[in-house]
């Protein structure tokens, strides 16, 4: 099958499991912006969202759709290492139109997967997980409000994320118009278009997560958050 045999298959396949992904981190975004307005509308989300059977349907999609990409990504990586050869061991200056993110996809990666692991344990290990296995946590699995201001009340785990963010900024800046490029949708005047929807979409979306951390951890987070 070309999709796994093929190398423009295998981009393909990245490509359409990172849209994917970043479209599910924009309605994850506009889940956590109820949390500015309401810890109680925050959590009937949250609730809604639980260990529901929709729900676990979804999380199970959805880490279909991140070990797929995490696989290819190491897959092409590789095949992208044994093409180069011992050329990957010259030092040569990096062209202009190669940006700092395409050079350091496999570092970036790899930081965001030890920070997805991260928040599954900070959130769905005691939340959903917690949950279907009736195991006992400090708070309420559905009082997903209550497990945001103990994460984020850590600095520690709070400094951890913002790396994290980070990360995920430089690695969809650039993945955001190279899938575009890779599914044939862009050409010599839509590729600076993407490239600048790219920015302004993943600073947006990422900028509103960072604010989420930053406004728990530093206390500024509005006090009707919590449903007063």
């Amino acid at each position: 099958m070309w999709l796994i045999n093929s190398p423009i298959g295998r981009k393909v396949v990245m490509s359409l499991t990172g849209i994917c992904l970043i479209l599910f981190l924009t309605f994850h975004c506009c889940m956590n912006v109820v949390a500015f307005f309401s810890g109680d509308g925050y959590d009937e989300v949250c609730e809604f969202l639980g260990s529901n059977w929709y729900a676990v349907v979804g999380t199970l999609v959805l880490a279909a759709l991140a070990v797929c990409h995490i696989v290819y990504a190491f897959i092409l990586t590789a095949q992208n290492r044994r093409a180069r050869g011992n050329e990957r061991y010259a030092v040569t200056d990096r062209r202009p139109e190669v940006s700092w993110a395409s050079q350091n996809m496999l570092v970036l990666g790899i930081i965001i997967l030890c920070g997805l692991v991260l928040h599954l344990y900070n959130f769905w290990g005691h939340m959903m997980f917690a949950e279907l296995a009736g195991i006992p946590v400090a708070n309420d699995p559905a009082d997903g409000f209550a497990w945001i201001q103990d994460t984020f009340s850590n600095p520690v785990f709070s400094i951890l994320y913002l790396v994290w963010i980070c990360a995920l900024w430089f690695h969809l800046t650039h993945g955001f118009w190279s899938a575009m490029q890779t599914l044939g949708w862009s050409g010599k005047i839509w590729l600076k278009r993407w490239q600048t929807i790219g920015v302004v979409y993943v600073t947006i979306l990422l900028g509103i997560f960072a604010f989420l951390v930053l406004s728990f951890w530093l206390g500024f987070a509005p006090s009707y958050c919590a449903g007063l």
